[in-house]
Order: structure tokens, then sequence, then C-alpha cells
């Protein structure tokens, strides 16, 4: 890393920590029910909502109701969201007569949104309507990142509650997490967003006349606009050209503000955050990746002043900050590097194509390596999935840095509500090991940490590599796995380990290259989200149940303090130590290997 690169990053973080603390103290007292006095107007609306819903604000649930209500809110949004799409042609707001949506890509997609995890095999301007893109998407970003807050509320209240036999109500935490946070912060973002230049219209898309006619091969379509093939199975084309080009259009701005806010990271357009109507500038660049881990990293400082300790909402904070630093500088440092092979294998055809100033190809100039790296490693950091670059086309450790952040867990800052109650599972286990290196019981926020805790830790942290590795398997052993990758060899593997990565954690983001809009992808990718979502909040909720009905142990000199340096190195140890030992077998044969094969390809034509 250069300094300027040293610069744009320690400037990023930063204002990204400056800013959490207030908001952190904002959503504690929000959460808390002491609304401060610029949001509560609100509170007669927020009244008139549970009366809408039948639910009560002193209804305090146990953990298996709060898990069943969350379950069957997410049912009910993933039923929504399917009916949408297959329904939209009939449906108002589609100015550009676009059809329903086949089933298995409608499944998908709604799983997908539900989860969290905003997985797109479509491009949402080719093939959805302004309905479905605002009250299938839209409201689904705000809903699911609500679920994922409301979930770590009920942990939190496991830590603070004694003896207790409920965690809270469900739908008290989701409207307070909508109405009161995600909301106002949208609104705001997306006004500025706006004023940038994203666009915010229900006009149809429109034709403009081109500079220069255009020359291209389209493809030949069958009756059903399916494309033709031949004999060898690739697509048939025909010569065609075009003087006109046509700009999509429609209500961006709102979608991609909750999109960020939210860590949903869903694109109106196809290619997200690279498209100039979603992040036309500079300087909404940085707005959109503060707006990522903006509310991850504020709900560490919530998380703090609502267990009554400052400091251990730091510590977390710290160990996410850590580890995302020195991982941004990995993806910098080989971003700028560039690829050896370019010169010394004669690639490089003139200057312009030396990558001695680094690796720009998928990049937009607009931001250039520092930025588009930045991005990287933020939208993977989080359960974002948004992406301002081509990640398929980083160098191989630029690339691994966003796949291994995913597996991770989605644990350093991670989705709003969902990165932190993941870091503190990682807390559990590291306490506990902690108290088995000195053979006591071991504590965490005044409650003891048994066998129950342990077992539902082990569930919601394995269940998600366990998908991970079990898809990736199955898609190159069957021939519909492998015969829609683009790249063969180590990075072709990469690409389809990159995808189940991002969908079983929920991420979204795809390293390109691989196509999954068919049905065996489709359906495996759906799976992969459901299982690996719903597998982890249930065990979360759980142990959320036993905390709260335990009573407080008071420290002892043998109780291991979780807000110093010491348990901030054993926490990120800990994550680093799962994460390596579920997936270094996998990188090995992935972007490893291919690093590796640059390497020494590179060294035998220089000689």
């Amino acid at each position: 890393m250069n300094a300027n690169a040293c610069l744009q990053a320690g400037f990023y973080i930063v204002v990204l920590l400056a800013l959490a603390w207030p908001l952190g103290l904002y959503m504690a007292r929000v959460f808390e029910g002491k609304l401060p006095i610029f949001v509560r107007w609100l509170a007669p609306l927020e009244r008139r909502l549970y009366r809408l819903a039948g639910t009560r604000l002193d209804d305090d649930m146990s953990w298996r109701r709060y898990a069943l209500a969350v379950l069957l809110f997410n049912a009910a949004g993933f039923l929504a969201v399917y009916a949408l799409q297959r329904l939209q042609w009939w449906l108002p707001l589609n100015p550009q007569g676009f059809a329903n949506i086949p089933p298995d890509l409608a499944f998908n997609t709604a799983v997908s949104f539900a989860t969290n995890t905003n997985w797109q095999s479509y491009s949402g301007e080719v093939v959805l309507s302004y309905c479905t893109q605002m009250f299938a998407l839209t409201v689904q970003n705000f809903v699911s990142a609500a679920t994922g807050i409301a979930v770590l509320l009920a942990l939190v209240r496991g830590f603070t509650r004694r003896e207790a036999g409920g965690v809270g109500n469900f739908w008290v935490d989701m409207t307070r997490a909508t109405l009161y946070v995600l909301l106002p912060l949208s609104l705001i973002l997306a006004l500025a967003l706006v004023g940038q230049g994203v666009v915010q219209t229900f006009s149809p898309y429109r034709d403009v006349a081109r500079v220069e006619t255009l020359a291209y091969d389209a493809p030949v379509l069958d009756a059903a606009g399916n494309p033709v093939l031949d004999k060898q199975g690739k697509p048939v084309t025909q010569p065609a050209s075009t003087a006109t080009q046509t700009l999509a259009l429609g209500p961006a701005a709102s979608q991609i503000a909750i999109k960020q806010l939210g860590t949903n990271g869903g694109g109106f357009f196809g290619v997200n955050s690279a498209h100039p109507y979603e992040n036309p500038t500079p300087l909404a660049n940085f707005l959109e990746m503060l707006a990522i881990l903006i509310i991850p990293a504020a709900l560490c400082v919530t998380f703090g002043r609502m267990v009554r300790d400052d400091r251990q909402g730091f510590a977390i904070l710290a160990a996410m900050t850590l580890v995302l630093g020195v991982l941004m500088a990995v993806c910098i440092g080989a971003e700028q590097a560039g690829n050896p092979m370019f010169d010394k294998l004669g690639l490089a055809t003139q200057a312009s194509d030396l990558q001695a100033g680094g690796n720009m190809e998928g990049k937009d100039t607009r931001f250039g390596i520092v930025n588009s790296a930045i991005w990287a490693t933020v939208t993977t950091a989080a359960s974002n999935g948004s992406v301002n670059a081509m990640h398929d086309s980083f160098t191989p450790l630029g690339g691994l840095v966003p796949m291994w952040l995913m597996q991770l867990g989605e644990v350093i800052f991670g989705g709003a509500g969902s990165g932190l109650y993941g870091m503190l599972v990682f807390a559990l286990v590291a306490v506990f090991v902690a108290g088995l290196m000195i053979g006591r019981t071991p504590e965490y926020l005044g409650k003891k940490i048994e066998s129950f805790e342990m077992k539902m830790s082990a569930v919601a942290l394995l269940a998600p590599p366990a998908v991970v590795l079990v898809g990736t398997a199955v898609a190159v052993l069957v021939d519909p796995g492998r015969s829609v990758v683009g790249n063969p060899g180590t990075h072709g593997f990469s690409e389809i380990l990159y995808a189940f990565s991002s969908a079983a954690n929920n991420n979204g983001s795809a390293f390109g290259g691989l196509g999954t809009n068919n049905l065996f992808y489709n359906l495996m990718l759906g799976f992969a989200m459901l299982i690996a979502r719903y597998w982890v909040i249930v065990p979360v909720l759980a142990i959320a149940g036993s905390l709260a009905a335990k009573k407080s142990v008071p420290a002892s000199s043998g109780t291991l303090p979780t807000h110093g340096p010491m348990f901030v190195g054993l926490l990120i140890a800990t994550v680093v130590v799962v994460g390596a030992l579920s997936f270094l077998p996998a990188l090995a044969l992935g972007p490893i290997a291919e690093h590796l094969q640059m390497i020494v390809q590179s060294e035998t034509s220089h000689e």
C-alpha cells in the first residue's frame, strides 16, 4: 500500500468510527424505550402499529415464541415477494411490460430478499417492474434488516435479564428498528444520493441517439425467447447494429439507500453500485461505503450501553476493526501489485496494457484501485454484497480477501444485527475455551456458559460452513454445476466456492463468470440461503432464552476480563482459527493455488 491508499483507507475507518458512537447511543435509547425528543412525534404511529398488529408493548415472549414470530413473519415475506414476481405482468407500475418471473428464479429471489442475502441471478432493469422493485424488494430490505436487529436485541436481553422467562417482543423490536432507525437514515441517505445524481423517477425507459452506431453479434432466439445453440452447445449469433441506446430509469435512490444501510446489497440495476445511476460520483461512493458499515459498527456501541458496560462494546468493535483493517490492506496491496504475467508472458501489446500501476481490470476509473478494493472488503465484511467493481477480475489474493471475509461467518461487522450476534457467539466460544484452560466454568457478562450454550453455538457456527462446503462439492461433481463455469480450472472452482460462500453467509455478491440463472443453481443457492440464515437465528434465540433464565454470577479473581486487549486478541484468534480450519483446504484448491500458479508461470517465463 502506498501513502495515498493508507490515507483513503484510514480516513474511511476514522469517519466510520466517529459516526458509530452517536448513532449507537441513539439506538440504545430507542430500543430501551427512552425516545429522544426529536423522534417522540413518531410514538403515536408506533402505538397504532401495535394495535394494528394485535400486540402489546408489554407482551414478553419466550425464546420459542420469539423464534416462531421470526419464522412466520419471514415466511410471509417470502410468499409476498414470490407472488409479486409471478404476477408482475398484471400489476401496475410496469411501464416496460415485463413478463412474470419464472418459478425457479422467483423462488431464488424471494428466498434471497427474505433472508437479507439479496443474491441476484438477474439484472433488475431487464426483468423487474417498478412495482416488484418497490413493494417486493425494497420492503424486504427494511424488514429483513429489522429482523436481524431484533434477534440481536433478544440476545442482548439474555445477558441483561436475571431469571426471566422472556427475551422481549419481536413485533416491538422490529417496529422500533424500522420506524426509528432504518426509515430516517434511509430518507437522509436517499436525499443525499439524489443530490449526487442517483435516479428516482417513475418515468418509463428512454431511448436516446448514440454518438456512433454500434455493431454487435446478437443471439438468435427461438419462439419461446430462449437462445438457439449450435452442435457444440454454444449460442448462435447474427450480426446486428443499433443507432440508439435505452436508458433504464426507475425509483432507484430509495432502494439503494436501504440496500446499503440494511446491509442488503441487492442492486436496482444489474451491475449494482458500478452503475452510474446507482453510484454516480466519488462522494456518493464514499457515502454508500459508510452506509454499509455504519449500523453494524454502531450496534457495538448500543450493545455496550445496553449491558451497562461500554467497554464490552468497544472490545467487540476493536476486534472487528483490526481484522477489517488488516484484510483491507491485503486486498489493496494485492490489487496495486497487479498481475506480473501481463508483462513477462508477453500479454501486454502496448504500454497501456501493463499492470505496473496495479490491476485496473474490471474496475471503474471513477473509483480506481483503492476505492474498489476498500468497497470489496467493506461489502463482504458486512453481509451486504453490493459491488462497484468486478470481483472476478481481482488478483487471486485480492479475490481471496472478500471470499474469506464471508467464510468467517460475516462477523467482521457483518449484517445489521446479524454480524454482532454472530460475533457474540464467537465470544461465548472464546470464553469457553479460556475457561477450559484454567479449569473453571466460563462466564461472560455475568452469565455462566454451559453445555447448552456451547451446543447451540456449535450449530450456529458450523451450519454455514457445512452448507458452503457440501454445496460446492455437489456443484463440482454434477454436470449442471460444472457446465455453466466460464473459467475452467482453479479460477472456476473459486467462482463456485465464492457463490456458495456468498449464499450461505447471506452476502449476495458474486465472483462473476458463473451462470447461475438456471434450475440447478437457483434451487441449490436458494436452499443454502434458507438453511444458513435460520439455522443461525434459531440457535441464537435459544441461547438468549437460556441466558435470560440464569442468575447473575458476580465477577471474581478467576473471571476472564472481556473488555481488554487480551480478550480482543483471543476473540480474533477464535474467529480466524475457525475460519481457517473450515475453509483452508478449499481455499488452497482455489485462490491460493491460482496465486501460486501465477507466480510460477511468471518466474518460468522470465527465465
